[in-house]
């Protein structure tokens, strides 16, 4: 038997072999250090016996691969670890992540008090040095074998297999678990571990099933890599908009609300309300749309036209019984049918398109209550929504606009190396979830894949994430957390125009049907300001800021001159404040740093003798006293270029 190994030496052996030994055949030191074997580029374990020709690599906590296998198997030291604590609770499932691993209890929720309590078992049992025993049963037994130890989780996961499956269990001590594996060969090899956090999760991710008790961790191959992680994962949540934008008061949410209902707060709406006038102007004055405001619902019949009655109704918001009521009216999840109806108002030449339809939409959508999250998953949001209706000949040229569009707002956020493109594809082994022919479809999104290539954008493709009616460009980033989310939608649709009959007059006089390119321009306004307080730290770029300046007396002597200063501040479109209180300045610049406020203004004797002011900033700290108008111009070229200066100095630690 030859064992070609990574580096291309070839080991032979007269009978088969299991890998940890091979490993102490290579070295004794790598078999100390291996944690799992990758065989033709398979991960299996240390004692997975090897009986023909093939390729080994030994895989350490080092290697992507091994350290996931280090994380699984801590996994499973936290499920005997809670079972050791708290008795009563099921195990559902723990799977390695990338950040880490994760394992679900149909428990009370855990507190830190009680994660706490857990590492400490953990320990214990790591301490121990148990070794991990892989065996397998036949599927019934396997039933019979977790309805004895009561886990119906587990039971239903081997109830879904095959009936001639041979299902494999770990055994670690007096602990069992369900598991395909790899693992490590004993709990010993865990060297660095720590619980991160727990949290609320559905069983399988359906709301309509049990809410279980989610307890996450992380594994690393040394105690300096975990420490480095908990750096980070400290900074991370600092970060996390649904954490800081309540402490900014950006926003903030009420039970009695509702969830996925949030109030944004006066910074916040301040925010939204910059950035929608921002893309309303530039849309209407730079990129050719016209703009339409439409109702909030309609009539179940609209949405039936559109084909969202049949194919995305649980989304929606429905009013009224449709077995009992004559009417049955739906809050709108899109614009789109309502903006066809703007466009068949009045009949149009094959010269009147494109038509660009732009709308600042409020829309409603009934998200699972499990993935509501501050900003990023809500019930109601308001969007930069937009269709352009086209002429076949058109498509391809008005496409390309509306990802140019998109690449200029991302790139004037600063936002655009955060993001990736992909390519949403139907899927054609599921065909019930789409509309339209196969031959439209595989046209359609050639179309799109070459213009992304002729544009030079990475993309990858995505199959079966289209939308029911025709393929899409997703312009997708990551919160702090690693999480994926949707940011701008470009759309390509060949069929909706058909469902409501809409066409254009051609220069022979015969009715054509148009194309249509749903697409939003900066997307969701309340999910990009998630992302922005996440990119940003809060510490928005000027123009953004709700509060762009804050002017700070050295005493109520000079209130007066403090006042002028906000007027002429305020007179200039400069958002402006004036902290009057009888406080030091050295605790109002704290107040104002804390705040993120980008500039403050000190005022004092010598300020409004000479009308000048002192700048400090978040960009350059102590800046100096500078006249007033200059300090005026600079910060207004600043906000009207949309200018995201770099900070240059670290934030003073203290002021005195």
């Amino acid at each position: 038997m030859k064992i070609t190994l990574k580096d291309g030496s070839v080991k032979e052996y007269e009978g088969s072999k299991a890998v940890i030994d091979i490993a102490f055949d290579i070295s004794e030191g790598l078999a100390r250090a291996a944690c799992a074997g990758e065989v033709n580029g398979e991960v299996v374990d240390l004692r997975t016996v090897i009986d023909e020709d093939c390729t080994l690599n030994i895989l350490t906590a080092r290697d992507e691969a091994g350290l996931r296998v280090v994380r699984h198997t801590c996994s499973h030291v936290l499920a005997e670890a809670v079972k050791n604590l708290f008795p009563e609770a099921k195990l559902a499932i723990g799977p390695a992540i990338d950040t880490g691993y994760y394992y679900d209890f149909d428990s009370e929720s855990f507190s830190r008090e009680d994660l706490d309590k857990i590492e400490k078992e953990m320990k214990k049992i790591i301490k121990k040095g148990a070794k991990l025993e892989r065996f397998t049963l036949p599927r019934e037994e396997a039933i019979t074998f977790m309805k004895e130890k009561g886990e119906p989780y587990k039971v239903e996961l081997i109830s879904d297999l095959p009936e001639d499956a041979v299902i494999s269990f770990y055994r670690q001590g007096d602990f069992v678990d369900l598991c395909a594996g790899p693992h490590l060969m004993s709990t010993k090899g865990i060297k660095a571990f720590k619980l991160t956090s727990s949290s609320g999760a559905y069983w399988r991710g359906d709301s309509n099933k049990a809410m279980l008790q989610r307890i996450y961790g992380s594994a690393f191959a040394t105690k300096d890599e975990l420490n480095d992680y908990l750096v980070y994962l400290e900074e991370v949540r600092k970060r996390d908009h649904n954490k800081l934008g309540r402490e900014m008061e950006l926003f903030t949410t009420v039970d009695v609300i509702g969830q996925g209902l949030p109030l944004l707060m006066p910074k916040g709406a301040r925010i939204i309300q910059t950035l929608q006038r921002w893309i309303e102007d530039e849309e209407d004055n730079n990129w050719g749309y016209i703009r339409t405001k439409t109702p909030l619902m309609a009539k179940s019949d609209l949405y039936k036209i559109s084909g969202h009655w049949d194919h995305y109704k649980d989304g929606m918001f429905v009013l009224g019984d449709e077995e009992k009521d004559k009417e049955v009216f739906a809050l709108r999840p899109m614009t789109c049918p309502f903006q066809y109806y703007v466009y068949k108002a009045s009949q149009k030449s094959y010269r009147d398109l494109p038509l660009r339809y732009s709308e600042t939409s409020t829309l409603f959508r009934n998200e699972d209550s499990g993935e509501m999250h501050g900003l990023t998953r809500v019930r109601q949001f308001t969007i930069s929504e937009g269709h352009l209706i086209v002429r076949p000949d058109q498509m391809v040229e008005e496409f390309k606009g509306c990802l140019a569009l998109a690449k200029k707002c991302l790139t004037t956020l600063g936002l655009q190396d955060d993001v990736t493109y992909h390519l949403s594809k139907w899927d054609p082994e599921n065909t019930g979830k789409y509309i339209g022919e196969a031959e439209v479809w595989n046209q359609t999104e050639e179309h799109i894949r070459s213009i992304l290539m002729e544009l030079d954008v990475p993309f990858v493709e995505d199959v079966g994430e289209a939308a029911f009616y025709g393929p899409k460009v997703d312009i997708n980033a990551k919160n702090v957390y690693g999480k994926e989310d949707t940011m701008i939608t470009i759309q390509w649709d060949a069929l909706l125009a058909e469902q409501f009959d809409m066409y254009y007059i051609d220069q022979n006089g015969d009715k054509v049907r148009p194309y249509i390119i749903h697409r939003t321009s900066i997307g969701c306004y309340e999910r990009t300001l998630a992302w922005l307080i996440e990119k940003y730290a809060g510490m928005f770029p000027t123009w953004l800021c709700p509060e762009q300046v804050r002017i700070l007396p050295v005493s109520d002597k000079y209130l007066d001159y403090a006042d002028k200063v906000d007027k002429e501040l305020k007179a200039n479109g400069v958002l402006s404040t004036v902290d009057g209180r009888s406080e030091k300045i050295g605790y109002k610049i704290r107040e104002a740093r804390l705040a993120k406020i980008p500039y403050m203004l000190i005022v004092g004797e010598k300020e409004e003798n000479e009308g000048t002011v002192s700048v400090r900033s978040r960009f350059l700290g102590d800046e100096g006293a500078k006249d007033l108008q200059v300090f005026m111009d600079a910060i207004c070229k600043e906000i009207r270029t949309k200018e995201i200066r770099k900070i240059e100095v670290q934030e003073q630690k203290q002021v005195n």
